[in-house]
């Protein structure tokens, strides 16, 4: 999902912005878009500051957003029990980004600019005299260039212990898909918007969007997970949860059947916010990561950020840097800053 909701980080409203720009530029040529805009329904049972703190933002950067009576949402969107919810905005700008399409797009817009798309394991080469020698493939061959950026997810600490030591910590999620009523229209696009539970868990979803089901996952940080041997069977445990929260919210869908379900994993950094700095001891090496659970929305943004500073030496945003995590004592997530910040 992308929305443009991030508290008071206006630098992530920005990027949201920048990063809609970009994708729009990518030609998929299939029959399924890329994006479908749904808007987004955010529903809180307490404090709702983290939306309010950004409205602000959103309003000077063109993201318009609507605060709705919970018995105006609820005529409006009678598939959901509002039970509990206190307060309730519409983001109109916001839907849903198939993550699947748009890794082919620009897969085959990089092949068709030129570039050269390779699949294997990698490891880094030596630092020599402030530099980063070519890289050596699991086939023996090497990669040399001028500059390395290394956006490699939850692996990026294991590639680079000696800078990011255990900063970057991959989490378990769990992610379903429900089917929907027989010829209802009621879970499709259209009907009902992206949708985010703010509670004491934060629990997120699509509607039917390309056939697979209605989308139910539980963005709150799951236990510590192994991206590469991790046990990716959907627990029972989270089942019966999801099926929980579908009766409570989602009434019609409480016996619904589970059509498939996956594990997923976060790269979470400590504060929630992006890694994006040059390696400390190689000046040729670029460190790209930490997206923690909201980073894939953006990447053409931050793609971009990264260029521009490998090409011209535009500063990364003091946020991204690797310096700030010294200070870092309590985890944290995007969700939690609710007060000024910029």
């Amino acid at each position: 999902m992308i929305r443009a909701i991030y508290g008071p980080d206006r630098i992530y409203v920005e990027m949201v912005k920048r990063a809609y720009e970009l994708w729009a530029t990518i030609d998929t040529s299939k029959d399924e878009p890329l994006y479908i805009e749904t808007g987004a329904l955010w529903m809180h049972r307490g404090d709702d500051a983290y939306v309010r703190s950004s409205l602000p933002v959103l309003e000077e950067l063109g993201f318009p957003v609507d605060k709705l009576a919970v018995a105006d949402a609820a005529k409006r969107y009678p598939q959901i029990d509002f039970h509990g919810v206190k307060s309730v905005y519409f983001e109109r700008r916001a839907g849903a980004l198939s993550a699947r399409l748009a890794c082919v797009a620009v897969r085959d817009a990089f092949d068709k600019a030129g570039g050269s798309y390779r699949t294997g394991y990698v490891k880094p080469g030596s630092i020599v005299n402030g530099s980063m020698s070519a890289l050596q493939l699991e086939d023996g061959s090497r990669i040399e260039a001028d500059v390395f950026v290394f956006a490699c997810g939850p692996w990026l600490g294991r590639l680079f212990p000696e800078v990011l030591g255990d900063r970057i910590r991959a989490t378990r999620q769990e992610i379903y898909y429900f089917g929907t009523p027989r010829g209802s229209d009621r879970y499709l696009p259209g009907h009902l918007p992206i949708w985010i539970d703010f509670g004491a868990r934060i629990v997120y979803g699509l509607p039917d969007v390309h056939g697979r089901g209605f989308k139910l996952a539980d963005d709150t940080r799951g236990e510590r997970f192994d991206p590469t041997s991790g046990n990716r069977t959907p627990s029972q445990e989270g089942i019966a949860r999801a099926r929980h929260f579908l009766g409570e919210r989602f009434p019609e869908l409480a016996k619904a059947p589970l059509v498939a379900a996956e594990v997923c994993q976060y790269e979470n950094s400590p504060d929630g916010n992006l890694i994006i700095d040059r390696h400390p001891q190689a000046k040729n090496v670029w460190l790209v990561g930490g997206g923690s659970g909201h980073g894939f929305k953006l990447s053409p943004a931050v793609g971009e950020m990264v260029a521009e500073q490998i090409l011209s030496g535009r500063d990364v945003p003091k946020v991204f840097r690797l310096d700030r995590l010294r200070d870092q004592q309590k985890p944290s997530t995007q969700f939690e800053r609710k007060g000024n910040s910029s």
